[in-house]
């Protein structure tokens, strides 16, 4: 036994240095690159280089691009492109994952696996099953050393930053270190499937206890999942940005948009959890009609005081009382300075005049612009800061969750605003 830890240790040891190793690579040979001509903006060439390096520095690159209240505007921008999809690996490279993390031959769980995945991220790809017992499933899979990876990249970079902070003493107030502990915090949940598996078990009994029928989240075969294996039912539906299909399978695709939005309202306050990503993809109409709320891999929790100033604020949006939204917003943030209430008002209006003068391709109007609530959201934290307010990350969250929902109330129902309806509730009772 002491053996065998010994070797393990080793081999942690060797494949960590050869991976600091790469990475080291992969700097020097951008920075090369940059040496000899190829210098393209910053953000750019930051943003280049982290998708060449892997797994860890996108989800780094995703963080940057949800946090306008950490870091430059510009870098925010930039790393909007930094998608989370790679090229799959094939299939005979996954199969013995699936096969030890089950611990038995795959044929006494599933009927059939596509060898060709759905979908290919950093982390995990998605294959489309059938269990042997009939049930059309989707199963995720962590891909090779992925944990290792992630633990081995996020550890070099804090070092890094206590090195930093180190020799230059006025960096420690940016909190360097302690936001790499945060971003390894959020990605060791997503490497971590019994959380997930456990947030759509909650996210279930949350719907349960509030009688709320009209809504699913995909069931869980725990029998068929471990801690880097997901099997989950598999939902058939269209994205809610799909109006001609959301058309055949509801009534009133408003009504289903209004469904869905006090469903994630309601969670705030009577859910442990919110779901963090309600990007398209993550939110169906499926073909009964009801509304499937999938991927549970990001998830944010807010406390109620802070939630009811944000609803206050998103409540004053709806409905353009700039008063409202200045309030709020000092009531979110931080601040050790005598607001200006009045003054930041009459800021947020002239700040909306402006946005809404900007032109529209019609096209946009079709699907949620990314660029545009990209903008939003540093505008509103750009104006936050000219007043010395600071918001926490939490509030970039929930905003950008909330331009979603604006964005799908302009497609879904573009004569209408949604936000006026008296059947939208912004807190639970």
């Amino acid at each position: 036994m002491m053996n065998t830890t010994i070797y393990q240790a080793i081999g942690y040891t060797v494949k960590g240095g050869a991976r600091v190793a790469q990475t080291m690579r992969i700097l020097c040979k951008s920075g090369l690159g940059w040496v000899f001509g190829d210098r393209p903006p910053a953000p750019k060439l930051m943003r280049k280089t982290f998708e060449k390096l892997g797994a860890t520095y996108i989800k780094l690159g995703q963080f940057i691009a949800s946090s306008p209240s950490l870091f430059p505007a510009e870098y925010v921008e930039e790393f909007q492109y930094c998608l989370d999809k790679t090229d799959p690996l094939p299939f005979k490279k996954i199969e013995p994952i699936l096969k030890k993390e089950l611990g038995q031959p795959l044929s006494t769980l599933f009927s059939e696996i596509d060898p060709i995945p759905i979908a290919s991220a950093s982390i995990a790809q998605v294959y489309g099953a059938k269990l042997v017992t009939g049930e059309d499933v989707v199963i995720k899979v962590q891909k090779p050393r992925v944990q290792d990876i992630l633990l081995t990249d996020l550890n070099f970079l804090f070092i890094c930053a206590k090195i930093m902070e180190w020799l230059i003493p006025n960096l420690w107030r940016t909190s360097l270190s302690a936001i790499i502990s945060e971003i390894q915090s959020t990605m060791m949940d997503e490497c971590d499937f019994y959380k997930e598996a456990s947030n759509i078990e909650k996210f279930n009994q949350f719907l349960i206890e509030t009688d709320n029928s009209d809504v699913v989240v995909p069931k869980v075969y725990s029998h068929a999942s471990t801690l880097r294996v997901l099997t989950m039912e598999r939902l058939y539906g269209v994205p809610l940005t799909d109006l001609e299909s959301i058309q055949k399978y509801s009534k009133d695709p408003r009504e289903t948009l209004l469904t869905a939005m006090n469903t994630w309202f309601a969670s705030l306050m009577l859910c442990e959890f919110f779901h963090a990503d309600v990007h398209a993809g993550n939110l169906m109409v499926l073909q009964d009609g009801r509304v499937g709320f999938i991927d549970f891999g990001i998830v944010g929790r807010i406390q109620a005081q802070t939630w009811m100033a944000m609803a206050a604020f998103m409540e004053g949006m709806s409905v353009a009382d700039y008063h409202q939204m200045a309030t709020s917003m000092v009531k979110i943030g931080i601040t050790d300075k005598t607001i200006d209430i009045d003054g930041l008002a009459a800021d947020l209006e002239k700040l909306y005049h402006r946005l809404n003068e900007l032109p529209m391709d019609p096209l946009a109007m079709l699907e949620v612009d990314e660029e545009e609530i990209t903008k939003t959201m540093i505008a509103i934290f750009d104006l936050g800061k000219n007043y010395g307010i600071r918001f926490p990350r939490e509030f970039a969250m929930l905003l950008k969750q909330f331009l979603y929902f604006d964005r799908y109330n302009r497609i879904l129902s573009p004569d209408l605003n949604i936000f006026k309806d008296e059947r939208l509730v912004f807190l639970a009772d």
